[in-house]
């Protein structure tokens, strides 16, 4: 089983609704650009809202939903189709979308999802609140990251309707229901047997996805622009503020990890003035400009001395990688100051296996002036590594 390392909830504090106004935004129409934005936020006048329509389907105000969505538009017996689980408010306001299991194994993300959707009363909702929680049922029935074909959804969004069956659902995903969100959350999980502290990833570079961001309440923020070809990317590049959420590891449901992105997508709606919290998760996190991975330079079992969100000091140890055979033993040692934002699991690794994720504590200024790698101890680093993203 994967180990629970997420820390418990911290405490929270009273926080009062601020007193700003909103605009209704009831889209019920695919969108290429959203509406609104954190720096334009819809403004509660307590409008009725009306029948929502997605999918062809209408949701009145004050119901939850589930919609069938058929991804290819076979229209055959063997076009099983997915399912869409919407809340509509009885309220204007905006539309928010979480989506999970865009990789197949990512267990998490879809409970997260199961308990925001069920969880609400959409009496008491302003706006609307769509939940996709398994994207990829293909990997899904079969706990693989991927579709049959080996591909990775989450590198082929916008999509292409003649494309590849990959480039097809995610075409059908973002076209036809993407396309109504104002915000997006997109949750991942690690991969390959590594397992990531609950984190926003977020390009802070764009003012609105950082307006966004701070709404989430006491969650660490990596700043990371994304890959091209992620939901994410695709989102943004239509003006949907989006962030991914990571939580926990893939295959195995952690807890832990799912009361934390749970009370993060609270603290969201919270924020946007969708649902009012009483108390509002607000303990103070880290943001991160910058992170790196440190990869194994030998072979072995890997033994860890570190957990995830533990805080790291130059030359500390974070865990020793042991020859069976032999008996050799290397330690592996923080390159810099930071803290374990992901890891991978005790196991057998190989020169150049990604192992432990460290945020660095720089500001965004001085990222581009100096690599804080300098006079430090060398060790096998990737600064945000395309070759190894999880997201």
């Amino acid at each position: 089983m994967l180990p629970s390392e997420a820390a418990h909830l911290p405490d929270v504090e009273d926080l009062n609704p601020p007193e700003k106004n909103q605009k209704g935004a009831h889209n019920n129409a695919p969108a290429t650009v959203a509406d609104n934005t954190p720096e334009n936020p819809p403004q509660p006048q307590d409008k009725p809202a009306a029948p929502y329509i997605l999918l062809n389907q209408a949701i009145n105000p004050g119901e939850t939903k589930a919609l069938d969505w058929h991804t290819n538009n076979s229209n055959t017996e063997f076009d099983a189709p997915n399912t869409i689980l919407v809340a509509n408010g009885t309220l204007k306001g905006p539309t928010l979308c979480v989506t999970a299991a865009i990789h197949g194994d990512e267990i998490n993300g879809i409970e997260i999802v199961r308990r925001t959707i069920h969880n609400i009363d959409p009496k008491k909702l302003h706006g609307t609140l769509i939940g996709v929680p398994i994207v990829n049922q293909d990997g899904f029935r079969r706990s693989s990251r991927y579709l049959s074909d080996r591909r990775d959804l989450n590198r082929h969004f916008p999509g292409n309707p003649s494309g590849s069956a990959a480039s097809r659902l995610a075409y059908s995903l973002f076209h036809n229901i993407i396309g109504h969100c104002n915000y997006l959350v997109d949750i991942h999980t690690g991969s390959f047997n590594r397992i990531n502290l609950p984190q926003l990833r977020a390009d802070l570079s764009r003012e609105a996805v950082r307006t966004f961001s701070k709404g989430f309440g006491g969650i660490t923020v990596l700043n990371h622009e994304g890959s091209m070809g992620t939901l994410r990317q695709a989102a943004m590049d239509a003006g949907i503020p989006a962030v991914t959420l990571e939580a926990g590891g893939p295959v195995h449901l952690d807890k832990s990890v799912v009361d934390y992105g749970t009370k993060a997508i609270e603290n969201v709606l919270h924020t946007l003035k969708m649902r009012k919290l009483l108390r509002f998760w607000l303990t103070p996190k880290p943001t991160y400009y910058q992170s790196t991975w440190i990869r194994a330079e030998s072979s072995g079992i890997l033994i860890s001395q570190v957990k995830l969100g533990d805080k790291v000091k130059t030359a500390d140890v974070l865990g020793e990688i042991i020859d069976p055979i032999s008996n050799q033993l290397t330690q592996i040692r923080a390159p810099f100051d930071g803290q374990i934002l992901g890891r991978a699991l005790d196991q057998f690794v190989s020169p150049g296996f990604a192992i432990y994720r460290i945020g660095i504590e720089a500001k965004a200024q001085d990222i581009s002036q100096s690599s804080p790698l300098n006079g430090q101890p060398q060790v096998s680093v990737d600064l945000d590594p395309a070759n190894h993203n999880d997201e």
